[in-house]
């Protein structure tokens, strides 16, 4: 009787590893929510490609319930919650999603340039950290991006009528 295999993350797996693979993260997301880990953060870190090392999925989570717990992570995610709103919004409104790159030659203000850096200098720190298991040091990096985005909602007006600017507000505000 010859084996059922797929494809999972660019491997060709037997199914009964993902089978038993798929059993176990049920399990570990029971397991999870049982010790108080909240449900949202479970699957935002099962909802990563490739998530076959149950320590790491722990650790994660662990680490993104305690960012999130701080000043820097609830401001943080009420900026991401804000951008993917005004994406939304915008989707609707312009028959388009606004999921590509901004236009940095459309940046017209400061507050547009310096999140621009800030988010490249965050990509790569916190790739680096990740790329260590440094999950802690990931969410630090993130936290640096909190006065960069404040300025940017504060000063930058997203839902400009400005063909120009409307082209790069919604990417930008990702």
């Amino acid at each position: 009787m010859g084996r059922t295999v797929s494809e999972w993350c660019g491997r060709k797996v037997d199914t009964r590893i993902l089978d038993l693979l798929t059993f176990f993260a049920d399990r570990l997301k029971v397991q999870l929510r049982e010790q108080g880990a909240r449900h949202d953060l479970v699957d935002a870190v099962f909802a990563l490609e490739g998530q076959d090392d149950l320590l790491m999925v722990v650790r994660r989570v662990e680490a993104l319930g305690k960012f999130l717990d701080t000043d820097d992570g609830k401001n943080l995610l009420a900026g991401v919650k804000r951008a993917a709103n005004i994406c939304a919004s915008r989707k609707r409104r312009d028959g388009r999603a606004f999921d590509g790159a901004p236009d940095a030659s459309l940046y017209a203000s400061d507050e547009e340039k310096t999140l621009a850096k800030a988010i490249d200098q965050v990509k790569v720190d916190a790739g680096a950290a990740v790329a260590k298991e440094d999950f802690a040091a990931a969410m630090s990096a993130m936290a640096k991006l909190r006065p960069a985005v404040d300025a940017f909602f504060d000063k930058v007006k997203v839902n400009d009528d400005d063909a120009k600017s409307a082209r790069k507000s919604p990417e930008a505000s990702q």
